[in-house]
């Protein structure tokens, strides 16, 4: 046997192993409009086969999901699995008008893509205007078929799915900032498990409850779903160990309180070690924007021991006890949490850099033309809000998305010179000048060679306000290599590089006033967009998108349009 066919053979072989036990996993979701009530009122909530959340849908590494979504409602839509590589199945990865034209009211389309070398919670979303708001569910990756949690097995898994609710039509708010140029309209309420929980009116009774046996070990798999709001989680009188964080794992490390950027989720155990009771485990905003309105409500569910249940008896059950959450603006918790994130194994960080990119990030105002009636410029001053990366904001196009004009060769519809810096450096965490308020709308994309390898600095800007980001990057994990506060400086920052065990997530809370290091090789083809999970700001504009080029081979080049893939 010659010696490409010898290691022909041997990949043949490990091949077959890894796939004996995978299996497609076959789903249908239904979007379609729900009664639902919540805060003593019903509305005709968008959702999947009627649930709200939608359905948790459970595999194992290395299956194949095929889910086909057929659109009942009035609405265009479309679903992303947020956090799934997509090896070479860009298509099935969602963003409205990037990687598929939406499904339109009356259409279908079946995402078929396979989960491979990941592990631990991720979640699926609507992504499309603002139907994420109660279009999303649970994905849940388990090992393969022999294999073990590298931790204590526990006794039961829940998913924990942090969200937030509009007492009124979300489509409708967002409609209304993008006509008047303001800021939207906040929530009314943060939900868990789509329960606001007992501190809001008419909302006790349907209060989400989570069972626990005094001694057992149960894991809480917490998914930050919110819209536009980085969220504190935290049990009562319970200490949480982290296990895992975007479908990787993590060193266990044991904290009081969790902080979700919405995107992120984070897999921790639980111990029954307290007295049997009942407990509140709560959630709230970490708001870092100044001046600056936010839903400052507190959603509750119950930890709930199974012999102070009185489900099955006649008893007066004890109030929960309250746990005491971080002051709202406390970034000294969410820097102390974020920076005890380490990979479980030894990280294979990228150290050779092909592409050392810069990217500024941020809000801006747009001057209003003259023709504009002033109720088309409600921002601050008479402006319109807007934001951006390195001065661009990213507009998305209409009659194809970006990946079809890119397979298809189709001109005119985006271009590749998005800039590696910003186009003027300035002090960016510091007093900016106004003259730097208003980016340029465009559609420009940054294109890398298949295997190069890259480091991002996202470094926050405090025009109009500094804030907290949380930064997703579709069809790739990456490592945070760093983070800190001010404006990044190489010469003094670049010691603060973790390459031995950094964490690797698809999502990183850029510190308000303060810059993240990320790495990745760009080893997957395809349109992959980067943008700020607060969807306000990506209907503002702060993205871009990477254009990866085939590399070479079929395994290194992206597979064809699925046949039924919508149009424009």
């Amino acid at each position: 046997m010659g010696v490409f066919n010898k290691f022909s053979f041997i990949f043949l072989v490990i091949f077959l192993s890894l796939s004996a036990n995978a299996e497609v996993q076959r789903h249908r979701f239904v979007i379609q409009a729900t009664k639902v009530k919540r805060l003593c009122k019903t509305h005709n909530t968008i959702t999947v086969n009627g649930m709200f959340p939608g359905p948790t849908l459970e595999i194992k590494n290395g299956d194949t999901l095929e889910v086909q979504v057929v659109n009942k409602a009035r609405y265009n839509v479309t679903i992303h699995w947020h956090g799934v590589r997509q090896m070479r199945t860009g298509w099935a990865d969602g963003p409205e008008f990037v990687t598929q034209c939406p499904i339109r009211p009356g259409g279908s389309y079946t995402y078929r893509f396979t989960v491979q070398g990941q592990e631990g919670t991720l979640w699926w979303h609507a992504h499309s205007s603002w139907l994420r708001a109660t279009v999303y569910g649970a994905l849940i990756i388990r090992p393969r078929e022999g294999k073990s949690y590298p931790f204590p097995k526990p006794k039961r898994e829940t998913p924990i799915l942090l969200g937030e609710w509009w007492d009124a039509n979300p489509i409708d708010v967002v409609r209304e900032a993008t006509r008047t140029g303001a800021a939207p309209n906040v929530s009314d309420a943060y939900t868990i498990n789509a329960q606001p929980g007992d501190l809001y009116k008419c909302s006790s009774k349907e209060t989400t409850v989570v069972s626990v046996d005094s001694g057992e070990t149960n894991l809480l798999r917490v998914i930050n779903a919110a819209l536009n709001q980085p969220l504190f989680f935290k049990v009562a009188n319970h200490k949480l160990t982290v296990v895992g964080a975007d479908a990787s794992y993590t060193k266990p490390f044991t904290t009081s309180v969790l902080m979700l950027g919405p995107g992120q989720t984070t897999d921790v155990l639980i111990r029954g070690d307290q007295p049997p009771s009942r407990y509140y485990m709560a959630a709230r905003a970490y708001q870092s924007a100044q001046n600056a309105p936010f839903d400052n409500t507190t959603t509750t569910a119950i930890l709930e021991y199974k012999s102070a249940s009185c489900a099955a008896k006649k008893c007066n059950a004890p109030t929960p006890i309250m746990p005491s959450l971080p002051a709202y603006n406390d970034t000294n918790t969410v820097t102390a949490f974020s920076q005890s994130f380490r990979s479980r194994e030894k990280a294979e960080v990228p150290t050779d850099i092909d592409e050392s990119l810069f990217f500024t990030i941020g809000l801006g105002l747009n001057n209003c033309p003259p023709n504009f009636r002033k109720r088309r410029c409600q921002g601050p001053n008479g402006t319109r809000f807007t934001a951006s990366m390195n001065n661009v904001s990213f507009v998305l196009p209409r009659n194809f998305s970006l990946l079809q004009a890119h397979q298809q060769g189709i001109p005119g519809v985006f271009t590749t010179d998005f800039p590696a810096n910003p186009p003027l450096k300035f002090d960016y965490t510091g007093n900016v000048s106004r003259s730097l308020f208003q980016p340029v709308p465009g559609t420009k994309l940054y294109k890398l060679k298949y295997g190069s390898r890259v480091q991002i600095v996202l470094q926050d800007t405090s025009i109009v306000t500094p804030e907290n980001h949380p930064i997703h990057l579709h069809g790739y994990d990456f490592y945070i290599i760093a983070e800190g506060f001010g404006n990044f400086d190489p010469k003094r920052d670049t010691s603060k590089f973790n390459l031995v065990d950094p964490p690797m997530r698809n999502t990183v809370g850029v510190p308000v006033n303060g810059w993240a290091v990320i790495r990745f090789v760009a080893d997957n083809p395809g349109v992959w967009i980067l943008h700020c999970h607060l969807d306000v700001h990506i209907s503002w504009g702060l993205a871009m998108a990477f254009l990866v080029d085939n590399g070479v081979g079929e395994l290194q080049t992206i597979q064809p349009p699925p046949p039924d893939l919508p149009i424009c």
